[in-house]
């Protein structure tokens, strides 16, 4: 154990030598530094006193904040560029993550209040109400002020067990609102080790490079700001979708089944992989019908088995079922989804010519018109994928519903992104997946600089036009991926 334990040091030492590490440290440094402001804190933050003392709630100071994210992310793009040939060569991947994640352990949640969500929803518990059933607002306070203003007012769409340890960890927080935010980023961390320690594991299965797994979805920024940074619940089920799948093949079925319902009652897309678990060992040779009605014996007592893991689960906490009515709360706002802005231009638009009750019925009618889409690409995805190729299924069919789903954030896109390395995709499409995410997390950075003032938009702006310029130049010499 002790030779072990300096084995683990040895490998943290050797990865702080290296200068893309200690680049990637001082980016998430300059990270929680710059979340210091109205961009990311929310008005009941503990830390607004102390800056008010200081003089840093000016717009000085928040330009300032606004400049630090945004050199902080043009840092951890350059640094994971540059990490990519000396990856399990030179550095173990967990080494490389755990000094970027340090300085974010203890800081707010970073680039999303999701996370003040959570602590509002344990609250909520504590005090025998069911998150389900009525909002934050309902408990007025710190816990519902440091929620985002309209899912203050919304039930929760997260699974049973989610809510169950927001709830735990409240407790382990002494009910102190803000560390009970903070203490949201323990399931993340738990879920972000299991990503790190079963996805190369995969490949090799899978007779892949482990070295290319680690790269992109090991040390990836968006999983270090979102998944770390934001403490999203999405690491947590992302990370039991891994070890079901590494379980499977294994050839460890049921504990595969339970991998998939856990990972259901954390949050309800984890059922996806259900279909690869089914898959995966099943020896299902052809589409032709005799080996379908063999196999489909199979895939229905896999998708029962996970459901009758997540059903008791939601018993169990005594949360039930009532989530199902906050299936639309994700797409309440605007996101990033194609149909959501196209829903709300067509509003727009149809507001101006004087036609509000079009307008107002516009963007229900595209979510239905997006979520079609997903179903039927997701149906295409699995004839032609999930009989030989399930990973490949898994990736694509996680970004089909991301992307043509109710609501799309940053994050969403690693449900798919992170198995992408899996799925057997050329180089070409890994490059252009490595500059969505370079793109992503520019716009994660200048996406809240409204709120620091107009000049820290702007900052944002050009700053975002230089990273893109920069990193155009350097794929132009062959020098990203």
């Amino acid at each position: 154990m002790v030779s072990g334990l300096a084995g683990r040091w040895q490998d943290l030492l050797a990865a702080i030598r290296l200068g893309p590490v200690r680049l990637g440290l001082l980016g998430t440094v300059l990270l929680v530094l710059g979340s210091l402001s109205p961009a990311y804190l929310p008005q009941a933050s503990p830390y607004w006193p102390v800056m008010r003392a200081l003089g840093l709630d000016n717009e000085v100071a928040r330009v300032a904040a606004t400049a630090l994210v945004i050199g902080a992310v043009g840092l951890l793009i350059l640094a994971w560029y540059r990490l990519r040939p000396a990856v399990y060569a030179d550095v173990k991947p967990w080494a490389i993550l755990c000094w970027w994640a340090l300085p974010l352990l203890i800081a707010p949640p970073i680039f999303s209040h999701d996370a003040y969500s959570y602590a509002a929803q344990g609250w909520l518990i504590q005090n025998n109400l069911n998150p389900y059933e009525v909002s934050p607002s309902v408990l007025p306070g710190t816990f519902a002020d440091q929620v985002a203003w309209l899912w203050r007012y919304t039930p929760a769409p997260y699974g049973p067990l989610a809510l169950t340890m927001a709830h735990w960890l409240d407790m382990l927080a002494g009910f102190n609102p803000y560390y009970s935010a903070v203490a949201q980023r323990i399931p993340a961390l738990v879920g972000v080790a299991l990503l790190v320690h079963f996805l190369p594991r995969i490949a090799r299965q899978l007779g892949l490079d482990p070295r290319q797994t680690a790269w992109f979805s090991t040390i990836n920024p968006l999983l270090v700001i979102d998944l770390i940074g934001g403490a999203h619940n999405d690491a947590l089920m992302l990370g039991l979708v891994a070890l079901a799948v590494w379980l499977a093949y294994r050839g460890w079925y049921w504990p595969a089944v339970v991998a998939v319902g856990v990972g259901m009652a954390v949050k309800q897309p984890a059922l996806l992989a259900a279909v690869p678990v089914a898959v995966i060992g099943s020896n299902w040779e052809s589409w032709r019908w005799r080996d379908l009605v063999r196999f489909l014996p199979r895939a229905l007592v896999t998708l029962v088995g996970v459901l009758i893991i997540f059903a008791a689960i939601s018993l169990a906490t005594g949360l039930g079922f009532g989530w199902l009515n906050a299936v639309g709360v994700p797409g309440m706002i605007v996101t990033l989804a194609p149909f959501s802005i196209l829903g709300w231009l067509a509003e727009q638009g149809f507001t101006l010519l004087g036609m509000e009750a079009v307008g107002a019925a516009a963007p229900p009618l595209l979510q239905s018109v997006s979520l079609a889409i997903a179903i039927g690409l997701m149906g295409w995805l699995g004839i032609k994928y999930a009989r030989t190729e399930p990973i490949t299924f898994l990736a694509w069919a996680y970004l089909a519903f991301a992307v043509f789903g109710p609501a799309l954030h940053t994050w969403y896109l690693l449900w798919g992104a992170l198995f992408l390395p899996l799925a057997r995709v050329s180089d070409r499409v890994l490059r252009t997946a490595a500059a969505v995410t370079s793109v992503l997390l520019v716009y994660g950075a200048g996406n809240l600089a409204w709120r620091n003032a107009s000049i820290a938009l702007a900052l944002a702006a050009v700053a975002a036009a230089a990273i893109w310029l920069v990193l155009r130049r350097r794929a132009r010499a062959n020098a990203i991926v």
